[in-house]
């Protein structure tokens, strides 16, 4: 039995790296193809990251739909309704959470479960041998126009953050990468393996959690937040209902940012107790088992017992 992840490779898909090890340990086939592919493999299960589907079903294919994020601005109103509308009708479907599954507002009976993000489990475990500090803070994630990146970027190009150097794990940087070019202490790289990141995280002494306090990113799971805390990083973060909901529910302590970034004081988040929760409740494989999306796949009878 084979799964097909179908994605158009526009982002970091960390949840494509842990459904391939997921599964492949109870003899699963797994692949990570375009939709362009889709005909010409047929896979048993075609798993696709939305997007939109427009595509018609196929006897013996079942098709699951994975909603990871809201539609994103511009437009996102009119995307999240072109998508409830237009996209074809899957098997099954799985959100990030409630406010994901709500802001399209499916009108149907197709069964749905929820999949938040996840850490490896070797994450967990502190490397051997220290690390050194090679960065004073790295920031991992997309540096998309929508998110305002310039933002955090000119407090260390010509702010309170000019002598303090910046990791920026990405892809498709280009644009930003030439026009702070000039600015050493704000290194690019990337992009790489999800399995690679871990190392250059604990290059660094602090973890940037910079999300903009706005629909939906604030009423989403931040997923570099999550792999931050498993390194052991203490997190520097603007402040935002999601991160505040999560430190309500599971606890640490957080150096938060003021609104417009003027606390951003490299004394001040020297000197802040910093604290991480326990982060086991958070692996891949807990998330995954928890989703109901194997209770789909054996109601469907293209797995066997788990």
């Amino acid at each position: 039995m084979t799964i097909a992840f179908v994605h158009r490779n526009k982002a970091f898909l960390p949840e494509i790296e842990a459904y391939t090890r997921f599964f492949t340990n109870l003899g699963v086939e797994c692949i990570a193809i375009t939709k362009e592919e889709t005909d010409r493999l047929r896979p048993e299960v075609e798993w696709r990251m939305m997007g939109f589907d427009g595509s018609k079903p196929r006897a013996g294919v079942a098709k699951i739909h994975e909603y990871a994020s809201a539609s994103l601005p511009p437009g996102r109103y009119f995307k999240n309704l072109r998508k409830s509308l237009f996209n074809a009708q899957p098997d099954f479907r799985l959100f990030l959470n409630e406010y994901v599954r709500k802001t399209f507002n499916f009108r149907d009976k197709v069964p749905f479960g929820y999949r938040d993000m996840g850490i490896p489990p070797e994450w967990l475990f502190s490397p051997t041998r220290p690390v050194m500090k090679a960065y004073d803070f790295v920031y991992a994630g997309s540096l998309d126009k929508s998110r305002n990146p310039e933002r955090l970027l000119d407090h260390f190009s010509m702010g309170s953050m000019k002598g303090r150097s910046l990791l920026l794990i990405s892809h498709h940087y280009e644009g930003l990468q030439t026009q702070y070019a000039a600015h050493e202490n704000i290194v690019f790289k990337g992009p790489f393996e999800h399995r690679e990141i871990r190392h250059y995280l604990n290059k660094a002494r602090f973890g940037i959690n910079y999300i903009a306090d706005k629909e939906p990113f604030n009423q989403q799971t931040s997923t570099k937040f999550l792999e931050y805390l498993a390194c052991g990083l203490p997190v520097v973060s603007t402040d935002y209902q999601w991160v505040r909901d999560f430190q309500h529910q599971y606890g640490g302590d957080y150096f938060f940012l003021s609104p417009d970034l003027s606390s951003m004081d490299w004394e001040s988040i020297c000197g802040f107790n910093y604290s991480s929760p326990d982060m086991r409740l958070w692996t891949w494989e807990r998330k995954i088992r928890a989703s109901g999306v194997l209770e789909f796949l054996k109601m469907e009878k293209t797995i066997g017992a788990l």
